[in-house]
């Protein structure tokens, strides 16, 4: 492989992944029943209007399921898969594979976004207790609604929270089925992104 096709496939692999990133935390704005006046949220839903705006028009949204930036992201991991093998001189892939490896995906990718969500929530709570700024909001508001169901299982003890354990916990397990289940498909490495 030259250079420029390395390039190539490192530009529409950094890009694809950025914007998918971007419209799966969309998903996650309205499932999670995020402040939509959050500068960081004003910043995602005009991102991602043009895409989604004609998509929600066909397919809107149901008990804060948004069904129009599921179908963006699985658009978004096809076309990349597909443009990475184009430029790299490969063939095209089934439909049915190239569907399971594209939702493998996008589970994987949202994954990440909550393992490294959860983290980086953690670790303000360590350094900036009482921040106030948007980007940090956001991420409590996006986190709040996925460790509720662990605080029940495991409340506070003496004032420190230890339910994200367990939310580490339950994402490796998931990482490792997803890992499995990647590998059983015979998904190749740097193929697909958010593996």
């Amino acid at each position: 492989m030259n250079a420029m096709t390395e390039v190539s496939i490192y530009l529409i692999q950094a890009l694809s992944s950025l914007y998918l990133l971007i419209v799966l935390l969309r998903f996650l704005l309205q499932l999670c029943k995020a402040n939509f006046y959050n500068p960081v949220s004003q910043f995602i839903v005009k991102a991602t209007q043009l895409p989604l705006g004609p998509l929600r028009k066909v397919i809107p949204p149901l008990n804060n399921i948004d069904f129009a930036s599921l179908l963006a992201a699985l658009a978004i991991q096809l076309a990349a898969m597909e443009l990475t093998l184009l430029v790299a001189g490969g063939g095209l892939i089934p439909l049915m594979t190239a569907l399971v490896w594209a939702l493998i995906g996008i589970a994987s990718m949202l994954l990440n976004i909550f393992f490294y969500g959860l983290f980086a929530a953690i670790i303000v709570s360590w350094i900036l207790p009482q921040s106030h700024h948007p980007a940090i909001a956001l991420i409590w508001q996006l986190m709040e609604p996925v460790m509720a169901p662990f605080r029940k299982i495991l409340p506070n003890m003496g004032g420190i929270d230890l339910s994200p354990i367990l939310m580490f916990l339950l994402i490796n397990v998931l990482r490792i089925v997803i890992g499995n289940f990647a590998e059983t498909t015979h998904l190749p490495p740097g193929l697909v992104l958010g593996i």
